[in-house]
């Protein structure tokens, strides 16, 4: 018997700060299966997931793509059709300076579940630190 597809949440994990996920993002990630994370996520973020989690960082920079973009979209469907549920948490927002609305396509063309769930991105988060505000 075949495996039903698992949920797939396209995750922004704000700009940082811990504090900054959204509730809606801490609850999916205490039931993901499998969370598929970048370099710009907050590492403590982690620390939500359950025990049994499986964590895989396919953190890019500017010019060093260790893991390309196809094979992020491959292990999402993989995992998916496994029936895992399925994490793929982006710094700021999935959609804004990132790869969400590929990864987005490719799911949909698989017939896959997917729930998109925005954070703020760096770019449109409050522009001076609680620290630079204090000295104003």
């Amino acid at each position: 018997m075949k495996n039903k597809p698992g949920n797939i949440f396209l995750i922004g994990a704000g700009p940082g700060d811990k504090g900054l996920i959204t509730l809606n993002a801490l609850d999916k990630l205490k039931i993901a299966d499998v969370v598929v994370y970048d370099r710009l996520i907050n590492d403590e973020l982690l620390a939500f997931c359950k025990d049994d989690c499986e964590k895989i960082f396919v953190g890019k920079e500017s010019g060093y793509h260790p893991i390309e973009q196809e094979k992020i979209t491959e292990i999402l469907i993989k995992k998916s059709k496994q029936g895992k549920t399925v994490i793929r948490l982006k710094g700021g927002n999935p959609f804004i300076f990132g790869r969400g609305s590929e990864e987005a396509l490719e799911l949909k063309k698989e017939g896959i579940n997917f729930e998109i769930i925005p954070g703020i991105t760096s770019g449109l988060a409050a522009p001076v630190s609680e620290r630079d505000a204090d000295n104003l």
